[in-house]
């Protein structure tokens, strides 16, 4: 680690603090607290570089692996104009754009993002972003409280509604009086199922769409109930499948969340991601996060402002509609040109390849005896496999012929032990899916 201080730098403000040694800083810390770090000697640059590469080449990644291994975090394609436009001078710094005379470039792409994700999604307004989707999801129940001011305290998630989203929001709503139900259905049942749970304490309706195992269904009737009962609807979204699918507010869903590294973001080990977060417009104030808009300057020239900013920062901490809004700048901004890039006709086109690549996967694994891929359903670019072993044996064999399996279902869901979650893109081949075909045809007879 690299540190600028010199030791009469450390000197000076040490006694400027009045303090002789910096461990007299933590004296307050009982001895027996304090952990032996046992650091190892100073090395060179050069040195630290050689053990850095050395260490990163035991790491395999999708470079040299074949990936079929999705559940929210996707291996797309991203157009080198993405990175080259990220590196510009400009964007190096964005992040808290309170003087917006010297933030305009922040502020127009933050306009830009929410105008394109609100095209996406059908919805009136969209915020500057949040840390990842399940983040966003979080922040939906957040914002449904908030707009009950309490006095509903019942929440439905599908049980088909990412696992760590869910997670999210339990740990968002722990030591409150919530009340979380849905999640212990069966996670192979219908939707429809979730309307008996319904009622007049509701506060919101949390579904996936395409679900968690990538099946897509119309939500119509479920948000019909909802609303019947005063509750709102939301709808989680992968955006890709929007290219494809009809969007969420057909659906009249009042809060759209999504998980937006599909759109141009690199799996990057986990992060940093993107959560997509839009509403409808009479929801604004209850919306946690930022909002850029369009005005006009006293010379009549086009300009961009903070039009709202519900951070703790900017209002009383008591009034705050929440405690997180971040604005992944640099994340939010490579959304941004990966949808401006592709437009309308792109999008369309790569949702089509996502789509047909999966089922095209899904027929071909249904040949081999024992496996039964997404029989009779409706899905994106995911679908569940049985299979006539535990999923995570069948990872283990495909792993020797450098190919990433699936997600293992039994991890978020148990009694799936056999279920294996795959997941194709754009970014594998014929090929490559008829490769992993053989390999599980070729175990099965041996």
């Amino acid at each position: 680690m690299y540190t600028p201080h010199t030791d009469a730098d450390r000197e000076a403000m040490l006694e400027t603090i009045g303090v002789e040694a910096v461990n007299d800083l933590f004296q307050c810390l009982p001895n027996e607290d304090l952990p032996d770090l046992a650091l190892p000697e100073g090395i060179t640059e050069m040195e630290a570089l050689a053990e850095l590469q050395y260490i990163s080449s035991v790491n395999e990644t999708t470079q040299e692996l074949t990936s079929f291994l999705g559940a929210g975090a996707y291996n797309h394609y991203v157009p080198a104009a993405v990175d080259s436009l990220l590196r510009r001078g400009e964007f190096y710094t964005a992040y808290t754009p309170y003087q917006p005379e010297i933030s305009q470039g922040t502020l127009q792409s933050i306009f830009e993002y929410q105008s394109l994700i609100a095209a996406l999604t059908g919805m009136d307004i969209s915020n500057a972003s949040h840390y990842d989707g399940a983040t966003a999801v979080a922040e939906a129940v957040n914002m449904a409280l908030n707009r009950f001011r309490g006095r509903r305290l019942k929440f439905v998630l599908s049980p088909r509604l990412h696992p760590q989203a869910r997670e999210t929001v339990h740990t968002y709503m722990k030591g409150s009086d919530v009340e979380i139900v849905g999640e212990d259905l069966d996670p192979e049942s219908d939707p429809e199922e979730l309307i008996s749970l319904i009622d007049e304490d509701t506060a919101l309706v949390f579904v996936q769409y395409p679900d968690f195992f990538g099946q897509v269904y119309d939500y119509t009737e479920l948000g019909e109930a909802a609303h019947d009962q005063g509750a709102m609807f939301g709808v989680h979204v992968n955006p890709i499948a929007l290219g494809l699918l009809k969007p969420p507010s057909a659906f009249d869903a009042d809060i759209v969340t999504g998980e937006g590294q599909p759109l141009g973001v690199p799996l990057s080990f986990g992060g940093p991601y993107l959560g997509i977060f839009a509403t409808k417009k009479e929801f604004v104030r209850k919306m946690a996060g930022r909002l850029a808009g369009e005005t006009v300057d006293d010379r009549g020239q086009r300009g961009y402002v903070l039009t709202l900013s519900t951070r703790e920062q900017h209002i009383r901490r008591e009034r705050a509609t929440s405690n997180i809004c971040t604005n992944q700048g640099l994340i939010m901004l490579a959304s941004t040109i990966f949808l401006s890039l592709l437009g309308k006709e792109g999008l369309r086109e790569l949702a089509a390849l996502n789509y047909h690549k999966a089922h095209y996967a899904a027929e071909q694994i249904n040949t081999i005896p024992g496996y039964l891929a997404s029989p009779g359903k409706t899905f994106f670019n995911e679908f569940v496999v049985h299979c006539p072993r535990p999923a995570a044996e069948v990872n283990e064999i495909l792993l020797q012929y450098d190919i990433l399996g699936g997600y293992d279902l039994s991890e978020s869901y148990p009694g799936m032990e056999n279920a294996l979650l795959m997941a194709v893109t754009e970014m594998i081949g014929r090929s490559e899916i008829e490769f992993m075909i053989d390999i599980l045809a070729e175990e099965t007879n041996a």
